[in-house]
């Protein structure tokens, strides 16, 4: 079996390139693509739509994660993996996790996007602590907000995620 599945990575990362590709000569972003797979089957495909969206969250790996949930109908993705033809940054990796994804394949690295212009370990060094955030965070309005979690726990056909 493990036989079969080494085969097979290399086909689903030759389309997520082919996914980076074809968006990255279109214009629409970077030259990102990523696919998601199900039981040997592309369930979610993307490439980076930053620039032909305008909308700074459209990269590959949110892209086919959006799509692949969408064709199953459900948002927990934790029997699928994907394959991303760059290690994902910190956005993507936060929504790989929240989607369950239970394996993820990655072509080129981090260092290899920084050195292309891609440079996100600023944001990854906020997330681990090790950096301030320049981004102004203010507590408002908790007494307001507070009862719509308690509102959630005790909604009795609540669907836990």
């Amino acid at each position: 079996m493990k036989a079969l599945e080494e085969t097979m990575k290399p086909n689903f990362m030759l389309l997520a390139v082919r996914e980076a590709r074809r968006g990255m000569n279109r214009g629409d972003g970077g030259p990102f693509g990523a696919v998601v797979v199900l039981n040997g089957e592309v369930v979610g495909r993307g490439h980076n739509r930053v620039l032909r969206t305008k909308d700074p969250t459209a990269h590959a790996e949110i892209v086919a994660l959006r799509r692949a949930a969408r064709k199953l109908g459900r948002f927990d993705l934790s029997d699928c993996v994907l394959y991303t033809t760059c290690e994902p940054c910190p956005m993507c990796l936060v929504a790989i996790l929240w989607a369950r994804v239970s394996r993820v394949y990655y072509g080129c690295t981090a260092e290899d996007a920084a050195r292309a212009g891609f440079d996100d370990r600023a944001f990854g060094e906020i997330l681990a602590g090790r950096r301030r955030s320049p981004l102004a965070m203010t507590p408002l309005g908790r007494e307001d907000c507070l009862p719509l979690l308690e509102a959630w726990r005790e909604k009795p056909d609540r669907v836990e995620y």
